[in-house]
């Protein structure tokens, strides 16, 4: 796809290495030690998740972060290299940020995260803007560097916008710059449970956001679009798909949801069809070890929506299929 088309997307922030460690139970057990499958570094974290999952897609992607000259920093390289997404590094004075994640016998995980980026590190805006001019849609990590760049693209309406804050409680200020600054706002129900109605709605009529999505695991998620997304305004719950195997580690789904209902809303879908898009990526995450190991691609996704309108639909009748209906 040519370039003067401006379909190119750019991934700001978030890379480094997760150290996943398989236990049983999210839990301490007794004593002071105990035996666990090999541990292993994966190239992870919410931004490398993203931009090789739109890569995966086929969308023409940038990623631009800090990154240490440092083993994990070697690793991130190394990846990217090997997919071929342009990845823009800038040095970062602390080294590569670095996770811990437990995952247990279920694939759930608790991760112990190392935001080691100092304080006042800002984003050079003559390095991240040109990257901006070629971009169709630009996601943007919470990581505090990015403060700037949040300011710069609210004057840019012709580029579209996302975020993704992750377990955010719905109420700590320090998201807020994200959360009310991006067009399209994603996390996660963990935090909100019993309140995802509330919170969606408050971020809807407080911010520029035209959609909101909080993704809820094997729950599902939920949805809350304005008009000018399509929606009702109204708060949607979609359960999840099952998954297209054993489910073996939850690292990674939702950015995996996220990439795949933006691809989808993207090339102009209906939001169900985008929602559906996005559980379905997320459910084939966790049938895979590592954090961001295996994407889906755009062959794969659309023949798994083709199959999911075919099982919804009865009789020789044809169309969209429904998330609800899953």
């Amino acid at each position: 796809m040519p370039e003067s088309a401006r379909e190119r997307i750019l991934v700001v922030g978030g890379s480094g290495v997760d150290t996943i460690v398989r236990v049983e139970r999210l839990a301490v057990p007794p004593g002071d030690s105990v035996s666990v499958e090999p541990i292993r570094d994966y190239v992870a974290h919410t931004g490398t998740g993203y931009a090789l999952a739109f890569h995966a897609l086929g969308r023409p992607t940038t990623f631009l972060d800090f990154l240490g000259d440092d083993d994990p920093g070697r690793l991130v390289r190394d990846r990217f290299a090997a997919t071929g997404v342009d990845f823009v590094t800038l040095p970062a004075p602390a080294g590569t940020p670095r996770s811990v994640n437990l995952v247990d016998a279920e694939g759930r995980r608790f991760s112990f995260y190392d935001g080691r980026h100092p304080a006042g590190l800002t984003l050079p805006l003559d390095i991240a803007l040109p990257l901006v001019d070629r971009a169709r849609h630009v996601h943007v990590g919470r990581s505090d560097f990015n403060r700037e760049l949040l300011t710069a693209l609210a004057d840019r309406p012709d580029v579209t916008t996302s975020t993704d804050v992750h377990a955010w409680d719905g109420v700590d200020p320090a998201a807020h710059p994200w959360v009310f600054g991006v067009d399209h706002v994603f996390l996660s129900a963990a935090s909100i449970q019993g309140r995802a109605p509330e919170v969606l709605r408050m971020i809807l009529a407080r911010g520029r956001a035209r959609l909101v999505v909080a993704t809820d695991g094997a729950a599902g998620c939920y949805l809350l679009a304005g008009p000018e997304a399509g929606g009702d305004g109204e708060v949607r719950h979609f359960p999840a798909v099952t998954p297209p195997g054993p489910v073996v580690d939850s690292n990674g789904a939702g950015d995996s949801f996220a990439t795949a209902f933006l691809h989808t809303l993207l090339d102009g879908a209906p939001l169900a069809r985008c929602v559906h898009a996005g559980l379905l990526a997320g459910a084939f995450a966790t049938t895979h070890h590592g954090t961001h190991e295996r994407h889906i691609t755009a062959g794969e996704l659309a023949g798994e929506l083709a199959a999911a309108t075919a099982r919804a639909t009865p009789g020789p009748r044809s169309g969209p299929a429904s998330p609800r209906s899953s």
